[in-house]
């Protein structure tokens, strides 16, 4: 049931997927990254709101070099649940981290992340553990259900900081589609890499909107190398533009 599901809607809840133990281990080394490790990181793997005001670091990237982060991608119970969707061997590149800080207003525009990865055949996968408490008050996804199946829908630039490319024709009915998935801190969601999904500003005036999440690819992956590059290179302007060091 639990690969039909994720078949038939592009997306599947994985209820308490790390249990106690595991997520304060995880929320550990995360705290531990982020006042260790964080301050010496270029702009183009810690993203911040507001680079004055630490608290305000909404996405980290690029955290394999650090030795614990390196090994948790291996980490055999997510390993094992993205094998079991994809159907086949798969690996994880990189984990991230996002947040959305109370108090600043950066929604995530709706988005396909095969649409960054550029993967053929698109055997590909992200597993989002909520930190937090998410809900629609601070900024919980919201999925297209079946979406996947479509295909990609046409997208342009964003001016959101760590999500450069937004899908351009997303409309009414769109959005009247969108389902919601409120979370509890171990919670998991995990999204096929053409759902189309996106998330609001985080409207709460105390509460963060913490996540981790590891994209895991089947070995079947390809990347379209020229595409991979224009994406590249359009990301770079972006940066640049902001004023961003890589």
């Amino acid at each position: 049931m639990t690969l039909q599901q994720f078949n038939n809607d592009g997306f599947l809840v994985v209820r308490q997927f790390l249990d106690t133990d595991e997520l304060r281990l995880l929320s550990d080394e995360l705290d531990r990254y982020i006042a260790d490790v964080v301050p010496g990181l270029s702009d183009g793997a810690a993203f911040f709101d507001d680079h004055s005001r630490p608290e305000t670091l909404k996405q980290l990237q690029h955290m394999t070099d650090d030795a614990f982060f390196g090994e948790y991608t291996s980490h055999v119970k997510w390993k094992t649940l993205a094998e079991t969707l994809l159907e086949e061997e798969a690996h994880c590149e990189s984990p991230e981290w996002f947040n959305k800080p109370p108090g600043t207003e950066h929604p995530t525009p709706p988005h396909q992340d095969n649409y960054y990865f550029n993967l053929t055949p698109p055997n590909v996968l992200t597993i989002w553990v909520a930190l937090d408490s998410v809900d629609p008050e601070n900024g919980c996804l919201r999925y297209l259900p079946g979406s996947h199946a479509g295909g990609v829908r046409p997208h342009k630039r964003s001016s959101v900081l760590g999500f450069s490319q937004g899908i351009s024709d997303y409309a009414t009915d769109d959005f009247a589609r969108e389902l919601p998935v409120q979370l509890q801190p171990g919670d998991a969601t995990v999204h096929h890499g053409w759902t189309v999904h996106r998330a609001d500003a985080n409207r709460s005036t105390e509460r963060h909107r913490r996540s981790f999440a590891m994209v895991f690819q089947g070995v079947s992956c390809q990347r379209d190398e020229a595409a991979y590059q224009r994406y590249e290179e359009a990301l770079a302007n972006q940066h640049n533009e902001m004023g961003l060091n890589s």
